[in-house]
C-alpha cells in the first residue's frame, strides 16, 4: 500500500499538538501557614524528572498537563500532592512538619530526632559554614559551641589547629577528638618533619559542608568507644536533593595582616641600651662600639643611616583567594552532589604560601524499593610552601632577634645579608632556598543499604583514607648550609586507612506509642604508615635541588608501622509515649596497640529523658513550648598511643660496619586502655513557641589508669616506659540559650550565646609529682600546671632582680621576703594554660536582602609563657632586639620598676620566673559578614536564581592585656623537648583577613 508521507506528517504534528495542548504553564505561590513565602520549594511532576524550584518570593512556574500530581516538598513542611485539573494557578500552603522540624543529628550509625537526644550533642548547620570562605574547617567551630575550644596555634597558612571538647582529660595521650567524615574515621596524626604540625583537615572545602555534630558526652561518643574520650565530631557532606538541577558559584578575595605587632627598639633607642647594657657590665665605650660597627656593616649608624625593622620583613601583608563550583540535584532514584574548589593563600609571614585543589562527588541511587547503594568520595591536593619551625633561626619571627643596626641585604640590595647579623638572615632561605610539602588525600566511603524487611535494614560501608605527604627541603650557598655546599632532604609519608562496618538497623512503633530503634553492628580498620627520606649535601649549583646532584648521600631510611581496631557494637534507644526517653549502648573494643592480656575493652552508655512539657499540666501552655530533663553516664577511651606501646622494641643499628640489634623501648605487657567514666545531667527548655530556647549542663568526667610516659631510672637504659598511671578529673557547667528577637516576612534577628566553665584537676598521682621544664603534673593541681620561680621586680637599691623566697618557715609558714638570689627561692604553681571560662556570642540579622552576622569569642583563665622572653625583653643581656617596655629598666638608686638593671651577658632576670608568665584572657570579634542577595526580578533577566555579594572579616579585633602577639599562639615545634605546655617562643600571630565575594545560583 502507498503511503502519503504529507498525510503521515500532519498526522505526527496533531498528536504533538494535542500532547503540547496537555501541557500548560502553571504557576502560583508556596507560602507556610504565617503567610510568608518559601524560596527554595522542590516542585516535582509526579512520576517524571520534570521538576523546578520556588524563588526568593516563594513564585514559582512549571509546565504540567491535566491529571498529573504536582509535589511541594520542603524541609521541615508536610509534602504536599495536588492532582491538575484545569488550574493554571495553584497557590500552596505548606504546614510545618512537627517531626520534620525536630533538627536530625548525626550521632553515629545512624541519625537522633533532636527533641528525643538524651545525650549532649552539638550541632553546627551548613547555614553557619556554607559560602564564607573560612581559614580552616575547625574555625568554624570556634566560639558555636558549649564547652568546645577551638585554637589556632600561629599565622602559618598551615598552622596546626587544637580543638579540646570539656577540657584536657589525659597527660600523655591523644588530646584531639575523633574526626569522623561521612562515616570514616580520618587519620589525624601530624606526619610534617620540621616538628611544625600541618593541619590535617587542611585538605577538605569547608563549601562542601552539610553539618558538623559534635558528641560531648559520653552517651553519643561511646558508640566509637575507645577513642570517645576527647570528643567525637562528625562531619556529614553535602547530598543531592530531588528535583531541578542546581549550580553554584561561589569566589572571594581578600587581603590580610597580622592582627597584632609589637613594639621593637629602633637604632637609637638599641644604641642608648646596649651601650648602658655594656658599660654596665665593665665593657669600654670603644669595645661596644665596635661592636655597632659590625652590625653596621659599613654604614653610618652614629648618624642613623641603617634603620632596619625586621619585624616588617618577617610580617608581611597577605591574600587569600577562593574559587568553587558545586552541582547538585537528581531524580526519585538518584542524587548526586559534585563540586570543585581552589584556594589561594599567601601568608602573612614571609616565604608561606598555600594552594588547593579539591574535587568531591557524592551520589546515591535506589536500586529498587528495598535495595539502594552510594559513594562519597572526594580527593585534593595542597602545596604549602614552608617555612621553618618557630625554634630555627631560619623561621622569619626569630628576625626580630636582630639588631636594628644590621642591614638586611648586602650593597647590591639583593643578596641577603649574613655577614653582620647577630643570628642567620631568614632572607637567605627565602631567595635562595626551597622547602615545599605537598599532600595529597583521599576520602571515599561507598555503602550499600538493603530493607530486608519493613522495620529491619541492613547497611554495610567501606572506607578509605589515604594521605601522601611529600616534602622537599633545599638550601642553598647563602644559606646557613653553605658551608657544606648546600643542603637537602626529602621525606615521604604515606598512610592508608581502611574501614569496614556491617550494622543492622531495626525501627518500629508499637501501638502508636512504643517507638523503639535497635543497631547492631562490627566495625574493622586497619591503618598502615610508610616513611621513606634521604638527606644530601654538596651541590655543584643552587639551581640543581633534587638529591641527584648531592655530591654526598648523608641519610636515608625508610619505617613501617601498622595498627588496628577490631569493634563490636549495640545501641538500642525507646521512646515512650514520645516523652519519656531511653538509650543505651555497649561497645567491645580490640587494639593492637595494647597488651596481649589487655587488648579488648568494654564501653558501656545509658541515659534517659523525660519531656516534662508533653505531660498533661503543662502541654496547654502558652508559654513553656519545650521542658526537658536528661541524664547521662557511660564509658569512653583513649588509645593515642604509640603503636607497640606495649612491646619490648629492637632496631637494626650498623656496629664497626656489622649489623647489630639495639633496644629502643622497654615494653609494658600489661598495658591496658585508658579510661573515662563520664556523667551529664541537663535540662532543655523552649519558651514562647521556641522564640527562646537554651541548655544547661553539668559534668564529670574522671579518667583512670592513664596512659603515661613515666620516667625510669637511666641505669635501665630508657628515658620512659608507658604505664597505666593516675587520675583526671574534668567537670563543669554549660550554658547555651538562642533567641529569635525577631521574626517577621522582611526582617529576622537571632542571638546565640554559649559559655563554659572548666574545672581540670590531678586527682591521683601514685608516684607523685612528674615535672617536665616549666610544667609540673601534681595531685590537686591542674594538669600541666606553670611551675616558677616568683619575679618580684627589681631591688630598688642596686637593679639586681629579685625573686620571692617562697620557701617554708620552721613553723609551717611561707616566707614570702624577697631575694636577689635565684637559687634560694622554691618553685610555685603558679598558672595554667588552660582556661577555666570560654564563651562565643553569635547574632544573625537579615532585612529584605540584607543579611548580617557575626561572632565573638572569649576565654579567661589561661595563661601563656613567653619562653623567647628571656632573648627579647631580658633587659639587654644579649645583644637581641628588645621589646621597648626594657627602656623602663633600673638605672639609679630610688628607681621604682619591674625591669632589672641591664647588664651585658650577665644573668639578672633572665631565669625561668614568672616575669614571662602572662594571663591571656581575650575576647575576640571571631568572624563578621554582611551580605546582599540582588532581588529576583533582576537576577532573571540574566538567568540565575540568586546572586548574594558580602563581605567578611576574621579576627578583627582583639581586647586582650596579653603584651605578646597572641594570646592563642603557641610554640608549633611540640617535638622539641625544651617546650612544653602553653609556651610562645617566636610564634606568629594568626591573620587578620578582609575578604569581598560573590554566591551566584543557576
Amino acid at each position: 500500500m502507498k503511503v502519503n508521507h504529507y498525510n503521515l506528517l500532519m498526522l505526527v504534528f496533531f498528536i504533538s499538538g494535542i500532547a503540547m495542548a496537555q501541557q500548560r504553564s502553571i504557576s502560583g505561590s508556596i507560602k507556610d501557614n504565617k503567610g510568608i513565602p518559601l524560596p527554595g520549594v522542590n516542585i516535582l511532576i509526579k512520576d517524571t524528572n520534570r521538576g523546578t524550584q520556588s524563588d526568593f518570593d516563594g513564585m514559582y512556574t512549571i509546565e504540567a498537563a491535566s491529571g498529573e500530581t504536582i509535589m511541594f516538598s520542603f524541609l521541615g513542611y508536610i509534602t504536599k500532592e495536588i492532582v491538575l485539573n484545569n488550574q493554571n494557578t495553584i497557590d500552596v500552603i505548606l504546614d510545618e512538619d512537627v517531626s520534620a522540624l525536630e533538627e536530625v543529628v548525626v550521632v553515629g550509625f545512624g541519625t537522633q530526632s533532636r527533641r528525643k537526644i538524651t545525650a549532649n550533642i552539638a550541632s553546627i548547620s551548613s547555614d553557619e559554614i556554607n559560602e564564607i570562605p573560612t581559614p580552616s574547617l575547625q574555625s568554624s567551630l570556634t566560639g558555636k559551641a558549649a564547652g568546645v575550644q577551638v585554637t589556632q596555634l600561629n599565622g602559618k597558612v598551615e598552622g596546626g589547629i587544637k580543638v579540646r571538647v570539656r577540657g584536657v582529660a589525659t597527660i600523655s595521650s591523644s588530646q584531639e577528638p575523633l574526626y569522623v567524615v561521612d562515616g570514616i574515621p580520618i587519620t589525624n596524626a601530624d606526619e610534617s618533619i620540621n616538628n611544625s604540625p600541618i593541619n590535617p583537615l587542611i585538605a577538605l572545602n569547608p563549601n562542601d559542608i552539610e553539618s558538623i555534630d559534635i558528641l560531648k558526652d559520653a552517651s553519643s561518643a561511646a558508640i566509637y568507644g575507645a577513642r570517645g574520650t576527647n570528643g567525637v565530631i562528625i562531619i556529614t557532606t553535602k547530598q543531592g536533593k530531588r528535583g531541578k538541577t542546581k549550580v553554584s558559584l561561589n569566589s572571594s578575595y581578600g587581603i590580610s595582616s597580622a592582627t597584632n605587632k609589637r613594639d621593637w627598639l629602633n637604632a637609637e633607642q638599641y644604641v642608648e641600651l646596649m651601650t648602658e647594657s655594656a658599660l654596665n657590665a665593665g665593657f669600654s665605650q670603644a669595645g661596644i662600639e665596635g661592636q655597632f660597627d659590625f652590625y653596621a656593616n659599613g654604614l653610618d649608624w652614629r648618624n642613623g643611616e641603617v634603620d632596619t625593622d625586621w619585624q616588617e620583613l618577617a610580617l608581611v601583608d597577605g591574600s587569600v583567594q577562593d574559587f568553587g563550583v558545586s552541582v547538585s540535584g537528581g531524580s526519585e532514584k538518584t542524587r548526586f552532589y559534585m563540586s570543585t574548589a581552589y584556594n589561594n593563600t599567601d601568608g602573612i609571614v614571609r616565604g608561606n604560601e598555600l594552594e588547593r585543589y579539591s574535587f568531591r562527588t557524592n551520589i546515591d541511587h535506589t536500586l529498587s524499593k528495598k535495595f539502594k547503594v552510594g559513594t562519597n568520595a572526594s580527593i585534593s591536593k595542597s602545596i604549602i610552601d614552608r617555612i621553618a619551625n618557630d625554634n630555627a633561626f631560619a623561621t622569619p619571627l626569630q628576625a626580630i632577634a636582630q639588631s636594628p643596626l644590621s642591614p638586611a641585604y648586602l650593597e647590591d640590595g639583593i643578596t641577603p645579608n649574613n655577614e653582620s647579623t647577630e643570628y642567620y638572615n631568614f632572607l637567605g632561605d627565602e631567595f635562595n632556598g626551597s622547602f615545599k610539602t605537598n599532600i595529597w588525600r583521599i576520602l571515599a566511603n561507598t555503602y550499600a543499604e538493603y530493607q530486608i524487611l519493613p522495620d529491619l535494614s541492613f547497611r554495610s560501608e567501606i572506607g578509605y583514607d589515604f594521605l601522601s605527604q611529600v616534602a622537599e627541603r633545599f638550601s642553598g650557598s647563602l644559606t646557613q648550609s653553605a658551608s657544606v655546599g648546600g643542603f637537602g632532604t626529602v621525606n615521604a609519608v604515606q598512610t592508608e586507612k581502611y574501614n569496614l562496618n556491617n550494622y543492622f538497623t531495626y525501627a518500629k512503633r508499637f501501638d502508636n506509642t512504643f517507638d523503639l530503634e535497635t543497631t547492631v553492628g562490627m566495625s574493622y580498620e586497619d591503618s598502615q604508615r610508610r616513611l621513606q627520606f634521604a638527606q644530601g649535601q654538596g651541590f655543584p649549583s643552587d639551581d640543581l635541588q633534587t638529591l641527584n646532584s648531592a655530591a654526598e648521600i648523608t641519610a636515608g631510611g625508610s619505617t613501617r608501622t601498622r595498627f588496628n581496631f577490631l569493634s563490636y557494637f549495640g545501641r538500642a534507644t525507646l521512646s515512650i509515649a514520645d516523652k519519656y526517653l531511653l538509650k543505651a549502648s555497649l561497645r567491645y573494643d580490640g587494639s593492637s596497640r595494647f597488651g596481649e592480656e589487655n587488648r579488648f575493652g568494654w564501653f558501656p552508655a545509658v541515659s534517659a529523658g523525660w519531656i516534662v512539657s508533653e505531660e498533661s499540666f503543662l502541654n496547654n501552655s502558652e508559654i513553656l513550648s519545650l521542658l526537658k530533663l536528661r541524664g547521662s553516664w557511660g564509658i569512653t577511651g583513649n588509645a593515642g598511643i604509640g603503636n607497640f606501646a606495649s612491646l619490648s622494641l629492637f632496631q637494626g643499628t650498623p656496629y664497626n660496619q656489622r649489623a647489630g640489634l639495639a633496644p629502643t623501648q622497654l615494653g609494658n605487657p600489661a598495658l591496658k586502655w585508658e579510661k573515662t567514666t563520664q556523667y551529664d545531667i541537663g535540662l532543655d527548655f523552649g519558651i514562647l513557641n521556641n522564640r527562646i530556647s537554651g541548655e544547661i549542663d553539668y559534668y564529670e568526667k574522671a579518667t583512670d589508669d592513664l596512659l603515661l610516659n613515666e620516667p625510669v631510672p637511666g641505669t635501665s637504659g630508657f628515658p620512659n616506659i608507658t604505664r597505666n598511671v593516675g587520675e583526671i578529673k574534668n567537670s563543669g557547667f554549660e550554658f547555651v540559650i538562642n533567641t529569635k528577637n525577631i521574626v517577621s516576612s522582611d526582617a529576622s534577628w537571632s542571638t546565640s550565646l554559649n559559655l563554659s566553665t572548666i574545672d581540670n584537676e590531678v586527682t591521683n598521682l601514685p608516684g607523685g609529682d612528674i615535672i617536665a621544664g616549666r610544667n609540673i603534673v601534681r595531685e590537686g593541681e591542674t594538669v600541666s600546671s606553670f611551675y616558677l620561680v616568683e619575679f618580684a621586680g627589681a631591688d630598688p637599691a642596686n637593679g639586681d632582680a629579685l625573686f620571692i623566697r617562697n620557701t617554708v618557715n620552721a613553723d609551717g609558714t611561707i616566707d614570702r621576703s624577697t631575694t636577689n638570689n635565684f637559687n634560694e627561692a622554691s618553685r610555685v604553681i603558679a598558672g595554667s594554660p588552660y582556661p577555666d571560662l570560654i564563651a562565643g556570642l553569635t547574632n544573625n540579622v537579615t532585612y529584605k536582602g540584607i543579611d548580617f552576622s557575626f561572632t565573638f569569642q572569649g576565654e579567661w583563665g589561661a595563661s601563656i609563657y613567653n619562653n623567647g622572653g628571656r632573648f627579647q625583653s631580658g633587659n639587654a643581656r644579649f645583644f637581641d632586639n628588645q621589646t621597648t617596655d626594657q627602656l623602663r629598666r633600673w638605672q639609679q638608686p630610688g628607681d621604682i620598676t619591674d625591669v632589672p638593671q641591664a647588664r651585658l651577658f650577665s644573668t639578672n632576670g633572665q631565669q625561668a620566673s614568672t616575669r614571662y608568665l602572662q594571663e591571656s584572657d581575650f575576647i575576640r570579634l571571631r568572624n563578621l559578614t554582611l551580605g546582599y542577595t540582588v532581588p529576583q526580578e533582576v537576577t532573571k533577566k540574566f538567568y540565575m536564581e540568586r546572586i548574594r555579594i558580602y563581605f567578611t572579616g576574621f579576627n578583627l579585633l582583639t581586647f586582650t592585656d596579653f603584651d605578646g602577639y597572641d594570646p592563642e599562639s603557641t610554640a608549633d615545634f611540640n617535638g622539641n623537648s625544651n617546650i612544653q605546655v602553653g609556651e610562645t617562643f617566636y610564634s606568629a600571630p594568626p591573620a587578620k583577613t578582609y575578604t569581598l565575594g560573590i554566591n551566584i545560583d543557576f
